[in-house]
């Protein structure tokens, strides 16, 4: 009798690493498509998201891509393969969704940037609160190039990069080097491929190491105001942190600061 076939080991589509200091990594996984957003992969990392932004231990998130790419943006083979109207409003909705949950997720989101990142890849490393990108990374939103505007990867380009930037980019589907990227706003530092990591863990440990409560509700204003006018941008923030200086550990901060000592915080 023959012994029956093993089964083949499927890798999961997102990768989860936390440690003890409160950093979760995701990790895109499937380098063999880039790390492309097909359906799966955009489930996957939904339900990882989801999962970090209740957990009460995690203070940052660093989100990066196996292989030799961040991320390519969206699976075009896939989305051909399914030529209805229906099915791209779903997909896009679908990608909204995690796109937003980036940016309303507690815990402020680093993007880890090698490689290529383009389409809605260079729209997901926008909308992520920090990036550190390797030297040799490049960016575009090049769905013009096959006759696509990428008219949801402009949303949060546009919040990133001055008007005439974004829509050079979205125009042209032009690369840009990380330098540029960094000049133009829509990466916080450019380290050498060796010093990625290294370089992530600095800006990670630089916030986890404060407050968690202070962190969740400044990043929640953040975003708020921006899209308000500046009266009420002002009235926002000054009830934000009227809230804020009642929390114990930003009385513990001031009491620490006043006695010229080193804060203990409860979280």
């Amino acid at each position: 009798m023959n012994a029956p076939e093993p089964k083949a080991v499927v890798e999961p589509y997102v990768l989860t690493e936390r440690d003890a200091r409160g950093i979760v990594r995701l990790t895109l996984n499937r380098p063999q498509q880039f790390n492309a957003l097909s359906e799966e992969m955009l489930d996957a990392l939904q339900a990882a998201l989801d999962e970090v932004a209740v957990d009460a231990s995690a203070r940052v998130v660093v989100l990066g891509g196996q292989g030799k790419a961040f991320c390519p943006g969206h699976d075009l083979k896939q989305m051909r393969a399914h030529p209805e109207v229906e099915y791209y409003q779903r997909l896009f909705a679908q990608c909204a969704k995690l796109m937003l949950t980036v940016q309303r997720m507690p815990q402020p989101v680093i993007a880890r940037v090698h490689g290529v990142a383009t389409a809605a890849g260079c729209q997901l490393v926008a909308m992520c609160d920090l990036a550190v990108a390797a030297e040799e990374a490049r960016f575009a939103v090049s769905g013009i190039t096959v006759g696509l505007f990428c008219s949801t990867p402009a949303v949060a380009l546009s919040r990133n990069l001055t008007r005439k930037q974004a829509f050079e980019m979205l125009v042209t589907g032009d690369f840009i080097d990380a330098r540029t990227a960094l000049a133009r706003g829509l990466v916080n530092r450019v380290v050498p491929a060796a010093e990625l990591d290294a370089e992530v863990e600095r800006l990670a440990l630089a916030i986890a190491g404060k407050p968690a409560v202070s962190i969740a509700r400044g990043k929640e204003l953040f975003y708020k105001q921006i899209e308000m006018g500046i009266d009420a941008a002002y009235q926002l923030a000054g009830q934000t942190m009227a809230c804020n200086m009642l929390d114990a550990d930003t009385q513990e901060g001031v009491d620490a600061f006043i006695g010229k000592r080193k804060p203990r915080w409860a979280v």
